[in-house]
């Protein structure tokens, strides 16, 4: 099983970084892990509605070029479904069972996804109807993972 998770922007906060690394090195015993992060378009405060689309483009662009057309596209959207840990668990070894090898999570950056990202994904999650920041969200993200593959293996994790 192979897992990738692309993301807007770069995480330059020591203690988000510690985090992912942690994830990923426990993520490592089941499966491959690959980590990506794209550009994020610089945008100013009090942007025209035009101007976000074009600022979500320029890092659809971005996010398109790393995406491999056969994984299984997994979005990260307020609008998705909400999961619980054995829900999520579930849903991934269902993926795996029907043949999907390699599963890739996208998180938009600070004005979301465009549409055109939106499109492609198969499934849409939310962990929360709040918006988060994406550093956050992508700790939350990778330790849901390997929530869900400690759950299928049915080992220890703290409820």
């Amino acid at each position: 099983m192979k897992v990738t998770v692309i993301s807007v922007g770069k995480i330059k906060e020591k203690y988000f970084v510690n985090a992912i690394k942690e994830y990923e090195k426990r993520l490592g015993k089941y499966c491959k892990i690959d980590l990506v992060e794209v550009a994020d378009e610089k945008c100013p405060e009090n942007l025209s509605p035009k101007d976000m689309e074009i600022v979500k483009d320029k890092e659809a662009d971005r996010i398109e070029a790393k995406i491999n057309p056969n994984s299984y596209v997994i979005t990260l959207e307020i609008e998705g479904k909400q999961h619980t840990s054995e829900g999520f668990s579930d849903t991934i070894s269902k993926l795996m069972v029907t043949g999907n090898s390699h599963l890739t999570f996208i998180i938009g950056g600070s004005l979301g996804l465009a549409d055109r990202v939106k499109s492609k994904s198969k499934m849409k999650l939310s962990f929360s109807k709040m918006t988060l920041p994406h550093q956050l969200m992508k700790v939350v993200l990778l330790e849901q993972i390997y929530r869900a593959f400690r759950i299928m293996k049915n080992e220890p994790y703290h409820k």
